[in-house]
């Protein structure tokens, strides 16, 4: 299905919550000067179709009161309880299960007053203008609504206006939400020998599906000569981490467009005049562990050289809803050494003999707000790696590209200060840890962290050790280290600390680069709408590469497949594939099949004939093994599998993927294209078969903010865009759904970022605020 452009006019109805709004009319003109000028926040936010606000002041103050304003309006709800989790507040309001208890103690230990202060101090007085602008604007919002709530925190008490030490545990949870906060239960869980303990395994990964893929392309191979963007990150389909579509301007200051998260309050994936840029989930680690060597005599002493230190225990009140319906102050105590908190689980036990802390390099991050407001304003790419440069990036690869037509990668994230001397003399093993994490002698002295003077974060890499590129042609990631952004420039000799160099890469990321490559080889220049079909063509590079080595196999296999002591025909399963388009289209027919012999399929052994080469890394490994007994045998396993699950649910082998895998609004299934990036799909949607719903609903992760910004002959940006779940939270919203029913079809919109497009929006609705 190619993709189609439309203009952002169509299928908008005017929101019932923004009319709300706009029947306050604004105060007319003073006649009196002085009164005039009286407004401590005066801004102006104008709603274009599918719910996009434009939000006009002329101070970072004012900014911040109608970003605040606009947000709220499609995600009051879910800020609302975001604000209880920074405050350690979630066991109190909705019961301590569901890991709420754990998140309590975790919040009310890291985010306490004096992390906070310091935080705070490091900020510019631009950046608290806008936060106290920010919290004026949302607690002007739930004034203006408090009546007219969504049903999710309609009459709730747990909604409460905002602070500014909420703002800044927001931000802060944010940074070190891939560090630290990836370690939530095992802080709280730490306790001394002889204490009950649970049961606990850490997983120490981000979760399955969070990713994003980026491509910048470059002068010599664009028609115009100048950038093109593709930001396609991979993010959650619910909750905080959703993205909300902006725009916010201050006439002769900044003029940016783009997405932030619902509880962020910078523009963190999108576009100016001059520069568009998109970030992916960066291989880097945000962490150390470090393991302790404790003193025989007291399990609370760890040797630091040729001395013993005391932990640090923190007793935490945490509230506490009880049966009766009351709240019980709990308290509970954390232990802290000079690296961090002390964790437990069933990898990093606290024995009488040792223990584990850690250390998250972003706890102390400060910069994050100057970082994103120096890219906001960036003019070219020497100014994006210049405001990347300040550090305030915590977890995320940046892929940019601008009008001169410069395409730009690098991994200028925070990840701690360390190289691989310092990793080879240190690093301890720990059975049931993976490799990638990096635990570290906690007894050596000579195990710390480096310091650099010339780092904006402290105990971090400074940002000219970490890596970049420019290319006049292109640059491209999809969640693997920085070392394969182009095959044409593998990128070598940096810390392991922060991605691996010459090693196997996902099917998603050689899926990108052989489309980039195909694309290019055409001779054809390239143009927004190429890059456009790329992603929304739903190729399955998986597919592509391995499907006629299992139809061979199927029509080479004669005998029956013996799967769970059944004598199982596969031949169903074949010819539902062989029919199938090696697609993830809604009207694709038979791609649930090889989902779910793929999963399988995924986990045998040995399975590829050639294997990785680190000389050919886009084309290995490759070739199925299918004249090996044990891998031809897991293959037809895997395929008895996946026929006889879907007959099972009494679904049909070639029943379109549109019918199985949509989300629900209101009384609407929407079907949804894309699948899983693991096995080669870089149109990237992670669900889960939903037994009760017979489907892959709901969608859990995948394609969510998407936009392709280039340039035309003239100069003039041209960005284009879809928001995969729409703007709002709200099922009452016509925005609720809108840009998700043009996702379903493969659509875009031309996004209305300059004056005279905005004016001409058949939908515009505008509002003044003053206070």
């Amino acid at each position: 299905m190619r993709p189609s452009l439309l203009p952002a006019g169509l299928l908008f109805a005017s929101s019932a919550l923004l009319l709300a709004a706009c029947s306050e009319s604004s105060p007319p003109p003073a006649s009196n000067p002085v009164a005039e000028t009286a407004h401590q926040y005066d801004t102006e936010i104008r709603w274009t179709s599918y719910g996009i606000p434009h939000v006009k002041a002329d101070d970072w103050g004012s900014l911040g009161y109608g970003f605040a304003y606009a947000t709220a309006n499609d995600a009051i709800c879910t800020i609302a309880r975001d604000v209880l989790m920074v405050n350690g507040e979630l066991s109190a309001t909705f019961g301590e299960e569901n890991g709420n208890y754990e998140s309590d103690v975790f919040h009310r230990a890291v985010l306490d007053e004096a992390m906070i202060e310091r935080f705070r101090s490091g900020q510019e007085e631009r950046t608290l203008e806008f936060s106290a602008g920010y919290v004026a604007g949302y607690n002007r919002y739930l004034a203006d609504n408090a009546d007219d709530l969504p049903t999710a925190c309609a009459g709730a008490d747990w909604v409460r206006t905002l602070t500014e030490r909420d703002v800044d545990k927001l931000t802060v949870g944010v940074g070190i939400r891939y560090g630290l906060g990836l370690f939530q239960r095992e802080m709280a869980n730490a306790a001394p020998p002889g204490n009950p303990v649970a049961r606990l395994q850490s997983d120490f990964d981000i979760e399955t599906g969070i990713g994003s893929n980026a491509v910048a392309m470059g002068r010599d191979v664009t028609e115009t000569g100048s950038g093109i963007l593709l930001g396609n990150p991979h993010y959650p389909w619910q909750g905080s981490s959703r993205f909300h579509m902006i725009h916010t301007t201050i006439p002769g200051e900044v003029d940016v467009m783009g997405v932030s998260l619902y509880t962020t309050n910078r523009i963190a994936i999108g576009f100016n005049h001059d520069v568009a840029w998109s970030h992916t989930v960066s291989t880097g680690m945000r962490s150390t562990v470090y393991a302790l060597e404790l003193d025989p005599e007291n399990p609370t002493r760890y040797r630091y050289g040729d001395d013993f230190r005391d932990m640090e225990r923190v007793s935490i009140e945490v509230p506490v809803r009880n049966i009766e319906g009351g709240i019980s102050q709990r308290s509970h105590d954390v232990y802290m050494t000079h690296f961090g908190p002390v964790l437990v689980s069933d990898q990093l036990p606290w024995t009488n003999e040792s223990a584990y802390a850690i250390r998250d390099v972003n706890l102390y991050n400060d910069r994050m707000a100057a970082t994103y407001d120096a890219l906001n304003k960036a003019r070219n790419i020497d100014e994006v790696e210049a405001a990347l440069s300040l550090q305030g990036v915590s977890w995320v690869n940046t892929i940019a590209a601008d009008r001169d037509g410069t395409a730009f990668y690098a991994d200028i994230s925070v990840v701690p200060n360390v190289d691989a001397d310092l990793i080879g003399r240190c690093r301890v093993t720990t059975e049931g840890v993976p490799a990638r994490v990096v635990i570290l002698d906690g007894s050596d002295p000579d195990c710390e962290w480096y310091d650099a003077a010339e780092s904006e974060v402290p105990g971090a890499m400074p940002a000219g050790n970490m890596p970049r590129i420019r290319r006049d042609d292109y640059v491209h990631n999809a969640n693997d280290s920085y070392w394969l952004s182009t095959p044409r420039e593998p990128l070598e000799g940096y810390s392991p600390i922060i991605g691996s160099e010459r090693s196997q890469v996902s099917l998603r990321t050689r899926a990108g680069l052989v489309f980039i490559e195909q694309a290019l080889a055409s001779g054809e220049k390239m143009r927004p709408d190429h890059i456009q079909d790329m992603l929304f063509s739903h190729r399955h590079f998986g597919a592509e590469l391995f499907l006629d080595e299992v139809l061979a196999l199927c029509s080479s296999n004669n005998e029956t497949v013996t799967f769970e002591n059944e004598e199982i025909d596969v031949t169903p399963a074949c010819s539902a594939l062989a029919d199938w388009d090696r697609r993830e289209d809604i009207d694709s027919r038979g791609a649930h099949v090889w989902r779910e012999f793929w999963r399988q399929a995924a986990r045998i052994s040995d399975r590829y004939v050639v294997p990785f080469d680190v000389e050919d890394p886009v084309n290995t490994p490759r070739q199925l093994a299918t004249d090996n007994p044990e891998v031809r045998e897991g293959l037809l396993q895997a395929l008895a599998h996946s026929q006889t699950f879907w007959q099972q649910q009494g679904i049909a082998l070639d029943a379109e993927l549109g019918t199985l895998q949509y989300e629900p609004r209101n009384d609407e299934r929407i079907p949804i294209p894309g699948g899983d990036g693991g096995a080669g799909m870089w149109s990237v949607i992670t669900s889960q078969f939903n037994a009760e719903q017979q489907a892959y609903s709901p969608i859990l992760h995948g394609n969510s903010y998407m936009q392709v910004i280039s340039w035309d002959q003239d100069g003039r940006v041209d960005p284009r865009a879809i928001l995969s779940y729409s703007q709002s939270e709200d099922p009452r919203s016509p925005h609720f759904a809108d840009q998700t029913r043009l996702y379903s079809q493969s659509q875009w919109l031309e996004l209305p970022f300059y004056e005279e497009d905005i004016l001409a929006d058949p939908n515009l609705l505008s509002l003044r605020l003053q206070e």
